[in-house]
């Protein structure tokens, strides 16, 4: 079997998996931002949220890194010296610097100490979609 071919594809599932995370966590935030009132629905949110984040998400991460380094290796240190693959790491860095705010996020969520609206939630709810456009263009046209 080949080891590329077998790391990109993990790189793949562990890529879609961690991308499902982070577009459905800050949609659970703006259902729970509009809940003040409902002690019970709040609690039911902090719960999904916290599932979500530590048995979805930090595992499907933590495999696109690990998938993608090998994937690096495989091909050799050289290709780090690519333009494509400069842009794509930098954005996945951003991607994973996102990870960790909604982690604040639910932090404060699990806290009850939210203060931003359910609007501020649906505008970042669109930062991993535009990385994630912008990746896959860079990774299928590999700029120079």
């Amino acid at each position: 079997m080949n080891a590329y071919l077998t790391f990109k594809a993990l790189h793949l599932i562990s890529v879609i998996s961690w991308m499902a995370g982070l577009l459905y966590l800050p949609r659970i935030f703006v259902y729970h931002a509009e809940t003040k009132e409902n002690r019970g629905q709040s609690e039911t949110f902090k719960l999904m949220e916290k599932r979500l984040y530590f048995y979805i998400m930090n595992p499907a991460m933590i495999l696109s890194w690990v998938f993608g380094l090998l994937l690096i290796h495989s091909q050799g240190i050289l290709s780090l010296n690519l333009l494509w693959m400069k842009i794509k790491i930098g954005l996945v860095i951003i991607l994973t610097g996102y990870h960790f705010y909604l982690l604040a996020i639910l932090k404060d969520f699990q806290i009850d100490n939210n203060n931003k609206s359910s609007k501020f939630f649906r505008i970042i709810n669109e930062v991993p979609t535009l990385l994630l456009i912008i990746i896959i263009f860079v990774v299928i046209f590999k700029p120079l």
